[in-house]
Protein backbone atom coordinates (compact mmCIF):
# COMPACT_ATOMS: atom_id res chain seq x y z
CA UNK A 1 0.00 0.00 0.00
CA UNK A 2 1.32 3.23 -0.74
CA UNK A 3 1.83 6.04 2.01
CA UNK A 4 0.71 9.69 1.86
CA UNK A 5 3.05 12.17 1.41
CA UNK A 6 3.75 14.42 4.22
CA UNK A 7 4.06 17.63 6.33
CA UNK A 8 4.42 16.37 9.59
CA UNK A 9 8.47 17.53 9.81
CA UNK A 10 8.47 17.59 13.46
CA UNK A 11 8.08 13.96 13.44
CA UNK A 12 10.54 13.48 10.09
CA UNK A 13 13.40 15.25 12.53
CA UNK A 14 12.61 13.45 16.23
CA UNK A 15 12.90 9.98 14.48
CA UNK A 16 15.77 10.58 12.13
CA UNK A 17 13.85 9.09 9.34
CA UNK A 18 15.92 8.89 6.15
CA UNK A 19 14.98 11.01 3.42
CA UNK A 20 16.18 11.01 -0.05
CA UNK A 21 17.12 14.65 -1.13
CA UNK A 22 17.05 15.02 -5.07
CA UNK A 23 18.49 18.68 -5.23
CA UNK A 24 21.79 19.18 -7.15
CA UNK A 25 24.97 18.58 -5.50
CA UNK A 26 25.80 22.06 -5.05
CA UNK A 27 22.38 22.24 -3.42
CA UNK A 28 22.99 19.49 -1.04
CA UNK A 29 26.42 21.37 0.18
CA UNK A 30 25.46 24.59 1.05
CA UNK A 31 22.22 22.69 3.59
CA UNK A 32 21.25 19.60 4.05
CA UNK A 33 19.98 17.32 7.04
CA UNK A 34 21.30 14.65 8.93
CA UNK A 35 19.38 12.15 7.63
CA UNK A 36 19.51 12.81 3.76
CA UNK A 37 21.19 11.24 1.35
CA UNK A 38 21.90 13.34 -2.09
CA UNK A 39 20.77 11.24 -4.88
CA UNK A 40 19.78 14.68 -7.44
CA UNK A 41 17.73 14.39 -10.39
CA UNK A 42 20.26 16.49 -11.86
CA UNK A 43 24.13 17.53 -11.74
CA UNK A 44 24.95 21.02 -11.35
CA UNK A 45 26.04 21.74 -14.90
CA UNK A 46 22.44 20.18 -15.96
CA UNK A 47 20.86 22.72 -13.43
CA UNK A 48 22.97 25.19 -14.25
CA UNK A 49 22.05 24.55 -18.38
CA UNK A 50 18.13 24.14 -17.96
CA UNK A 51 17.93 27.31 -15.55
CA UNK A 52 19.56 29.19 -18.30
CA UNK A 53 16.97 27.69 -20.54
CA UNK A 54 13.87 28.70 -18.38
CA UNK A 55 15.02 32.42 -18.13
CA UNK A 56 15.23 32.54 -21.67
CA UNK A 57 12.23 30.04 -23.29
CA UNK A 58 10.12 29.28 -20.06
CA UNK A 59 8.83 26.30 -18.26
CA UNK A 60 8.27 23.89 -21.56
CA UNK A 61 11.75 24.48 -23.11
CA UNK A 62 13.05 24.27 -19.64
CA UNK A 63 11.61 20.70 -19.02
CA UNK A 64 12.23 19.30 -22.60
CA UNK A 65 16.18 19.97 -22.08
CA UNK A 66 15.82 18.24 -19.14
CA UNK A 67 14.58 15.65 -20.71
CA UNK A 68 17.21 15.63 -23.66
CA UNK A 69 19.69 15.86 -20.80
CA UNK A 70 18.74 13.03 -18.78
CA UNK A 71 18.21 10.37 -20.65
CA UNK A 72 19.02 7.00 -21.59
CA UNK A 73 21.68 5.22 -19.67
CA UNK A 74 22.20 8.11 -17.28
CA UNK A 75 18.51 8.59 -16.20
CA UNK A 76 18.60 4.65 -15.83
CA UNK A 77 21.21 4.72 -13.39
CA UNK A 78 19.76 7.61 -11.49
CA UNK A 79 16.16 5.65 -11.17
CA UNK A 80 18.02 2.49 -10.52
CA UNK A 81 19.49 4.68 -6.86
CA UNK A 82 16.67 5.99 -6.34
CA UNK A 83 14.80 3.00 -5.93
CA UNK A 84 17.54 1.53 -4.00
CA UNK A 85 17.26 3.87 -1.51
CA UNK A 86 13.46 3.55 -1.27
CA UNK A 87 13.78 -0.33 -0.93
CA UNK A 88 16.72 -0.07 1.47
CA UNK A 89 14.47 2.42 3.40
CA UNK A 90 10.87 2.17 2.94
CA UNK A 91 9.93 4.46 5.67
CA UNK A 92 11.80 7.30 4.19
CA UNK A 93 10.43 9.99 1.84
CA UNK A 94 12.08 12.27 -1.05
CA UNK A 95 12.06 15.81 -1.45
CA UNK A 96 13.52 18.64 -3.79
CA UNK A 97 14.10 22.40 -3.08
CA UNK A 98 9.89 23.29 -2.89
CA UNK A 99 8.50 20.17 -3.57
CA UNK A 100 7.61 20.73 -6.73
CA UNK A 101 8.49 19.75 -10.32
CA UNK A 102 11.59 18.08 -9.68
CA UNK A 103 10.47 15.74 -6.57
CA UNK A 104 7.26 14.97 -9.00
CA UNK A 105 9.18 14.02 -11.67
CA UNK A 106 11.60 11.28 -9.42
CA UNK A 107 8.52 10.37 -8.40
CA UNK A 108 6.77 9.39 -11.29
CA UNK A 109 10.27 7.55 -13.03
CA UNK A 110 10.25 6.00 -9.86
CA UNK A 111 6.10 4.83 -10.69
CA UNK A 112 7.17 3.49 -13.86
CA UNK A 113 10.12 1.44 -12.05
CA UNK A 114 7.32 0.08 -9.98
CA UNK A 115 8.08 1.88 -6.88
CA UNK A 116 5.73 4.16 -5.05
CA UNK A 117 7.62 6.43 -3.23
CA UNK A 118 6.06 9.22 -1.03
CA UNK A 119 7.10 13.19 -1.05
CA UNK A 120 7.66 16.10 1.92
CA UNK A 121 5.72 18.24 0.90
CA UNK A 122 7.20 22.07 0.60
CA UNK A 123 10.57 20.15 -0.23
CA UNK A 124 14.07 21.82 1.93
CA UNK A 125 12.79 25.26 1.67
CA UNK A 126 9.49 24.60 4.47
CA UNK A 127 12.28 22.06 6.45
CA UNK A 128 14.41 24.44 6.87
CA UNK A 129 11.65 27.01 7.41
CA UNK A 130 10.17 24.68 10.17
CA UNK A 131 14.10 24.48 11.88
CA UNK A 132 14.59 27.87 11.93
CA UNK A 133 11.34 28.62 13.59
CA UNK A 134 11.35 25.42 16.15
CA UNK A 135 15.13 26.80 16.78
CA UNK A 136 13.88 29.86 18.17
CA UNK A 137 10.78 28.39 20.00
CA UNK A 138 13.31 25.97 21.45
CA UNK A 139 15.68 28.64 22.66
CA UNK A 140 12.52 30.40 24.48
CA UNK A 141 11.97 27.39 26.56
CA UNK A 142 14.86 26.40 26.88
CA UNK A 143 16.40 26.59 30.20
CA UNK A 144 20.21 25.90 30.07
CA UNK A 145 23.12 24.93 32.88
CA UNK A 146 26.18 25.56 31.23
CA UNK A 147 29.56 23.54 31.86
CA UNK A 148 32.25 26.08 32.83
CA UNK A 149 36.04 26.12 34.05
CA UNK A 150 39.28 25.90 32.55
CA UNK A 151 41.07 24.58 29.75
CA UNK A 152 41.43 20.78 29.99
CA UNK A 153 39.13 20.26 32.91
CA UNK A 154 37.14 18.26 30.85
CA UNK A 155 33.91 19.83 30.47
CA UNK A 156 32.85 17.54 27.10
CA UNK A 157 33.57 14.52 29.30
CA UNK A 158 31.05 16.38 31.51
CA UNK A 159 28.71 16.77 28.64
CA UNK A 160 29.25 12.71 27.70
CA UNK A 161 28.10 11.72 30.67
CA UNK A 162 25.01 13.74 31.26
CA UNK A 163 21.67 12.56 29.40
CA UNK A 164 20.24 15.57 28.74
CA UNK A 165 23.31 17.16 27.40
CA UNK A 166 24.05 18.80 23.94
CA UNK A 167 27.43 18.65 22.56
CA UNK A 168 28.16 21.71 20.96
CA UNK A 169 31.50 20.58 19.33
CA UNK A 170 30.30 17.39 18.44
CA UNK A 171 28.07 19.20 15.91
CA UNK A 172 30.43 21.12 14.75
CA UNK A 173 33.37 18.84 14.51
CA UNK A 174 35.42 20.85 16.45
CA UNK A 175 37.43 20.73 19.66
CA UNK A 176 36.62 24.91 20.27
CA UNK A 177 40.07 25.59 20.73
CA UNK A 178 43.25 27.26 18.62
CA UNK A 179 43.83 23.88 18.21
CA UNK A 180 40.42 22.10 17.89
CA UNK A 181 40.20 21.14 14.23
CA UNK A 182 39.57 17.46 13.55
CA UNK A 183 40.41 15.95 10.57
CA UNK A 184 37.28 15.93 8.92
CA UNK A 185 36.04 19.50 7.52
CA UNK A 186 33.41 21.48 9.66
CA UNK A 187 29.78 21.44 8.62
CA UNK A 188 28.65 24.20 6.70
CA UNK A 189 26.82 26.71 8.81
CA UNK A 190 22.97 25.49 8.10
CA UNK A 191 23.95 22.34 8.42
CA UNK A 192 25.04 23.02 12.05
CA UNK A 193 22.15 25.26 12.65
CA UNK A 194 19.45 22.30 11.30
CA UNK A 195 21.53 19.71 13.27
CA UNK A 196 21.27 21.87 16.47
CA UNK A 197 17.49 22.84 16.02
CA UNK A 198 17.31 19.14 15.86
CA UNK A 199 19.38 18.36 19.14
CA UNK A 200 16.95 21.08 20.73
CA UNK A 201 13.72 19.62 19.79
CA UNK A 202 14.79 16.20 20.87
CA UNK A 203 16.17 17.66 23.91
CA UNK A 204 13.32 19.58 24.84
CA UNK A 205 10.85 16.76 24.56
CA UNK A 206 11.86 15.20 28.17
CA UNK A 207 11.81 18.63 29.86
CA UNK A 208 13.32 22.07 29.29
CA UNK A 209 16.57 21.66 31.06
CA UNK A 210 19.68 20.89 29.38
CA UNK A 211 23.40 21.25 29.86
CA UNK A 212 25.54 22.62 27.42
CA UNK A 213 29.05 23.20 27.64
CA UNK A 214 29.80 27.09 27.92
CA UNK A 215 31.30 28.34 24.60
CA UNK A 216 32.52 31.37 22.81
CA UNK A 217 30.57 33.06 20.16
CA UNK A 218 32.55 30.68 17.53
CA UNK A 219 33.22 27.17 17.33
CA UNK A 220 36.31 26.84 15.11
CA UNK A 221 34.79 28.50 12.11
CA UNK A 222 30.89 28.36 13.08
CA UNK A 223 29.11 30.83 14.73
CA UNK A 224 26.80 30.23 17.42
CA UNK A 225 23.30 31.56 16.74
CA UNK A 226 22.92 34.84 18.60
CA UNK A 227 19.64 34.34 20.13
CA UNK A 228 21.58 31.19 21.70
CA UNK A 229 24.55 32.94 22.63
CA UNK A 230 22.60 35.53 24.25
CA UNK A 231 20.63 32.68 26.14
CA UNK A 232 24.03 31.07 27.65
CA UNK A 233 25.19 34.50 28.39
CA UNK A 234 22.91 34.59 31.47
CA UNK A 235 22.45 30.99 32.27
CA UNK A 236 23.45 28.93 35.51
CA UNK A 237 26.86 27.38 35.58
CA UNK A 238 28.31 24.73 36.98
CA UNK A 239 32.41 25.22 37.18
CA UNK A 240 34.63 21.96 36.88
CA UNK A 241 37.64 22.85 38.89
CA UNK A 242 40.47 20.23 38.44
CA UNK A 243 44.41 20.40 39.52
CA UNK A 244 46.65 21.49 36.76
CA UNK A 245 47.99 17.86 35.97
CA UNK A 246 44.64 16.51 35.82
CA UNK A 247 44.26 18.72 33.17
CA UNK A 248 47.36 18.30 31.85
CA UNK A 249 46.61 14.93 31.40
CA UNK A 250 43.04 15.57 29.44
CA UNK A 251 44.92 17.65 27.06
CA UNK A 252 47.75 14.61 26.36
CA UNK A 253 44.60 11.78 26.00
CA UNK A 254 42.52 14.24 23.81
CA UNK A 255 45.42 16.05 21.33
CA UNK A 256 48.07 13.76 21.87
CA UNK A 257 46.73 10.08 22.13
CA UNK A 258 43.46 10.73 20.36
CA UNK A 259 44.55 13.26 17.91
CA UNK A 260 48.06 11.14 17.20
CA UNK A 261 45.66 8.10 16.76
CA UNK A 262 42.94 9.72 14.33
CA UNK A 263 46.04 10.75 12.12
CA UNK A 264 47.89 7.30 12.03
CA UNK A 265 44.78 5.85 11.01
CA UNK A 266 44.22 8.64 8.18
CA UNK A 267 47.78 9.19 6.87
CA UNK A 268 49.42 5.60 7.87
CA UNK A 269 53.57 6.76 8.15
CA UNK A 270 53.28 10.23 7.73
CA UNK A 271 50.45 10.44 10.15
CA UNK A 272 52.85 11.64 12.83
CA UNK A 273 54.37 14.57 10.89
CA UNK A 274 50.81 15.38 9.96
CA UNK A 275 49.98 15.35 13.60
CA UNK A 276 52.76 17.74 14.60
CA UNK A 277 52.47 20.07 11.42
CA UNK A 278 48.74 20.09 13.15
CA UNK A 279 49.88 21.28 16.44
CA UNK A 280 52.34 23.79 15.55
CA UNK A 281 50.00 25.53 13.30
CA UNK A 282 47.62 25.89 15.87
CA UNK A 283 49.96 27.47 17.83
CA UNK A 284 51.06 29.57 15.09
CA UNK A 285 47.60 31.10 15.50
CA UNK A 286 47.88 32.22 18.73
CA UNK A 287 51.78 33.35 18.56
CA UNK A 288 51.02 37.64 18.87
CA UNK A 289 48.92 36.60 22.00
CA UNK A 290 51.34 34.41 23.06
CA UNK A 291 54.59 37.03 22.61
CA UNK A 292 57.32 35.84 20.66
CA UNK A 293 59.42 34.54 23.51
CA UNK A 294 56.74 32.71 24.98
CA UNK A 295 55.89 31.01 21.50
CA UNK A 296 59.29 30.14 20.42
CA UNK A 297 59.95 28.04 23.91
CA UNK A 298 56.53 26.30 23.36
CA UNK A 299 57.08 25.41 19.71
CA UNK A 300 60.44 24.33 20.62
CA UNK A 301 59.10 21.74 23.25
CA UNK A 302 56.66 20.56 21.00
CA UNK A 303 58.88 19.98 18.04
CA UNK A 304 61.52 18.65 20.68
CA UNK A 305 58.78 16.13 21.98
CA UNK A 306 57.74 14.78 18.61
CA UNK A 307 60.83 14.62 17.57
CA UNK A 308 61.96 12.19 20.63
CA UNK A 309 58.58 10.85 20.87
CA UNK A 310 58.47 12.21 24.36
CA UNK A 311 55.10 12.33 26.40
CA UNK A 312 56.95 13.97 28.79
CA UNK A 313 57.94 16.67 27.08
CA UNK A 314 54.79 17.02 25.85
CA UNK A 315 53.01 17.30 29.06
CA UNK A 316 55.70 20.09 29.78
CA UNK A 317 54.63 21.96 27.21
CA UNK A 318 51.01 21.29 27.27
CA UNK A 319 51.32 22.61 31.18
CA UNK A 320 53.34 25.71 29.84
CA UNK A 321 50.19 26.97 27.89
CA UNK A 322 47.42 26.16 30.28
CA UNK A 323 49.58 28.18 33.29
CA UNK A 324 50.58 30.94 31.08
CA UNK A 325 47.74 31.50 28.26
CA UNK A 326 44.89 29.69 28.91
CA UNK A 327 44.76 30.13 32.66
CA UNK A 328 44.62 34.00 32.18
CA UNK A 329 42.43 34.33 29.67
CA UNK A 330 39.79 31.95 31.39
CA UNK A 331 40.06 34.41 34.66
CA UNK A 332 39.15 37.29 32.50
CA UNK A 333 36.48 35.71 30.81
CA UNK A 334 34.58 34.23 33.56
CA UNK A 335 34.49 37.65 35.30
CA UNK A 336 32.86 39.25 32.56
CA UNK A 337 29.61 36.46 32.66
CA UNK A 338 26.33 36.95 33.67
CA UNK A 339 25.11 34.09 35.05
CA UNK A 340 24.93 32.72 38.62
CA UNK A 341 27.76 30.36 39.38
CA UNK A 342 25.56 27.26 40.86
CA UNK A 343 28.24 25.47 42.20
CA UNK A 344 32.09 24.39 41.60
CA UNK A 345 33.52 21.26 42.31
CA UNK A 346 35.45 18.03 40.69
CA UNK A 347 34.46 16.87 37.01
CA UNK A 348 32.73 14.05 38.77
CA UNK A 349 31.13 16.12 41.61
CA UNK A 350 29.34 18.71 38.97
CA UNK A 351 29.14 15.59 36.69
CA UNK A 352 26.73 14.23 39.20
CA UNK A 353 25.28 17.73 40.12
CA UNK A 354 24.23 18.25 36.09
CA UNK A 355 22.30 14.78 36.29
CA UNK A 356 20.42 15.52 39.06
CA UNK A 357 19.67 19.39 38.11
CA UNK A 358 18.75 18.32 34.48
CA UNK A 359 16.20 15.86 35.83
CA UNK A 360 14.38 18.37 38.22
Amino acid sequence: MARDDTADYRALFLTDVPLMDTRAPVEFARGAFPSAVNLPLMTDDERHAIGIRYKESGQAAAIELGHELVAGQEREARIQGWCDFARAHPEGYLYCFRGGLRSATARQWMRESGVDYPLVVGGYKAMRRFLIDELERSLAAADFLLIAGKTGCGKTRVIDAVDRAIDLEGLALHRGSSFGRLLDPQPTQIDFENALSIELMRGLAGGNTLVLEDEGKLIGRLSLPHDLRDKMRESRLLVVEESVASRVEVIFEDYILDLGARYRDRHADSGPEQHALHLREGLARIRKRLGGELHTEIDQLMQQAFAAVDEELHRRWIELLLVKYYDPMYEYQIGQREGVVVAAGSRDEIIALARELSRA
